[in-house]
């Protein structure tokens, strides 16, 4: 169930005793208990199948949990959640610019409000000049800028990502990331991201939750208490190493079955 929250609460999403199980029977998560703060970059980190992506859209709203409660006040806003998948799933046969526009068409905004928040996207990650193309005409990491742009079109309070940068080349995925980190850093978002790379959850997160094997359940919190703002002489610093280290161990304890309290 979804239960709502006042907007003094500090927490911009709250599991409590969150399970997923399928109609197959399988127990794909929990239980699970999470909280995350607004404003906040928060990484989930985990083996394939461990239940990620389930947490994600449960707290979508995509998905229902078998038991437990939700607590996202997003959802009962105007502005609600950005979700950005894997794919970028844009409609191949029209342009960038009404890609965007998708979203705020779904929600009955008309010109030229519509037209002034799609540009604005679009402005932001830096894709203004590519309006007019298509999908075909870009590369993988511009698409991607386009799912981001049409996440943001909305100006949601909560911004969710289920490894939007998994099937990109190296460069790209770091030119994406620090993109990711200035834009959480100047709109303030909350961020949730799902990943498997030890390395892109230490550069992003102010917190890594490892996650155990499926049912997914939370092995342990990791925080990075990086200085701000990071850049590539984080990427090469010793406490970045010292960092990914510690994330590393945590996650082999994780498939290790081993649950800490």
């Amino acid at each position: 169930m979804v239960s709502p929250v006042s907007r003094e609460n500090e927490f911009a999403i709250r599991l409590r005793g969150v399970t997923k199980t399928y109609d197959s029977g399988t127990r794909a998560l929990g239980p699970l208990d999470l909280d995350v703060r607004k404003g906040e970059f928060v990484s989930l980190l985990g083996a394939s199948g461990c239940g990620k992506s389930t947490a994600l859209r449960l707290i979508a709203g995509l998905a229902a949990p078998t038991s437990g409660v939700i607590e996202v006040p997003a959802r009962a806003s105007r502005q609600g959640i950005g979700f950005v998948f894997q794919e970028p799933t844009l409609m191949p046969w029209t342009t960038v610019r009404e890609n965007v526009r998708l979203p705020l068409k779904l929600a009955h905004v008309v010109d030229p409000e519509s037209t002034a928040r799609v540009i604005e996207a679009l402005a932001q990650v830096g894709l203004s000049d590519f309006a007019d193309a298509y999908p075909r005409e870009l590369s993988g990491g511009m698409k991607m800028r386009v799912s981001l742009a049409r996440a943001l079109v909305t100006s949601p309070d909560v911004l969710l990502f289920d490894e939007p940068f998994a099937a990109l080349d190296e460069i790209t995925r770091f030119r994406l990331n620090n993109d990711l980190l200035a834009l959480w850093r100047r709109l303030g978002k909350t961020v949730v991201f799902v990943t498997h790379s030890v390395y892109e959850s230490v550069y992003l997160s102010q917190r890594v939750v490892v996650m155990t094997s499926r049912p997914g359940r939370i092995h342990r919190e990791c925080r990075i208490e990086a200085p701000e703002p990071r850049d590539d002489a984080f990427r090469m610093s010793m406490a970045y190493a010292g960092y990914c280290r510690d994330v590393s161990q945590a996650l082999m304890q994780a498939g290790e079955g081993e649950v800490l309290a």
